[in-house]
């Protein structure tokens, strides 16, 4: 079954499968590591879980057989992040914790909600107040008022870009940029045109889920002479979990780089 509350789960959970790279940080620093059982790969932080965790596949690709192997009595999934199908059918057969991530507040409540799930609500509620912390340090940083206009790319052939309703236009918030493509929702394919007619003033190339690098910078400079372009690291700008603790002291660095 789905769960609806943390107080569905009868017992504190002893096997735990994260298909979700941010969330299996966040079990990694909440102190989770014999819970722990199965994550994918893509779960790259932390490198020790990374090589020595069972992984069941990929964010998209769950392998079911891996799964059933590793007799999870939690699985944590993402609406975004993982199919509606494989979560759907995970859940006839194990408890499952989906999460629908979009600001920084449903960040802070996913974090506690984990903690309460796992018996680590001390540690949860310590790490969410850190995080509101870092981000009010961050909002009253002198350079945190630039409001340029600005977009986020995350793919290449075609460009696509981060609208309205993402996390990621909520860090960008947070940073105090303007999300040119705000009024459009989820990731809309954009042009070269449309970042002319919009007069970015910045944009972001992401490290992932597309690789951007130096080379896409002059490529781009070509095109758009009048903006400035940045690689930015994509995760202290879209995972949601513990790494929201580093990404004030990224975000501040990446202002202030901007001059």
């Amino acid at each position: 079954m789905i769960l609806l509350q943390p107080t569905d789960l009868p017992c504190l959970p002893k096997r735990i499968i994260s298909l979700v790279p941010s969330q299996t940080e966040l079990l990694y620093d909440l102190g989770l590591e014999t819970e722990t059982v199965g994550i994918t790969k893509f779960c790259v932080h932390p490198q020790s879980w990374f090589k020595t965790k069972q992984r069941v596949g990929g964010t998209k690709t769950i392998n079911l057989a891996k799964v059933k192997e590793l007799i999870p009595d939690l699985i944590i999934a993402n609406k975004e992040e993982n199919v509606k199908e494989q979560v759907e059918e995970l859940a006839q057969h194990y408890p499952v914790w989906l999460t629908d991530v979009n600001d920084l507040g449903d960040a802070i409540q996913m974090i506690e909600d984990i903690g309460a799930l796992t018996g680590k609500q001390t540690e949860a509620k310590n790490l969410a107040i850190s995080i509101k912390e870092s981000f009010g340090a961050l909002e009253k940083h002198p350079t945190q008022n630039y409001k340029l206009k600005t977009a986020y790319l995350i793919w290449q052939k075609p460009y696509m870009a981060v609208g309205g309703d993402t996390f990621v236009n909520s860090m960008m918030q947070h940073c105090g940029f303007e999300n040119i493509f705000t009024g459009k929702k989820r990731y809309p394919e954009i042009s070269i045109a449309q970042l002319q007619a919009a007069n970015c003033q910045l944009l972001l190339l992401s490290s992932e889920p597309y690789p951007f690098k130096q080379k896409h910078i002059e490529e781009l400079s070509k095109q758009l002479p009048g903006t400035k372009i940045i690689l930015a690291d994509g995760e202290y700008f879209s995972w949601y979990g513990s790494r929201l603790l580093k990404s004030p002291g990224y975000f501040k660095k990446l202002i202030e780089s901007i001059g």
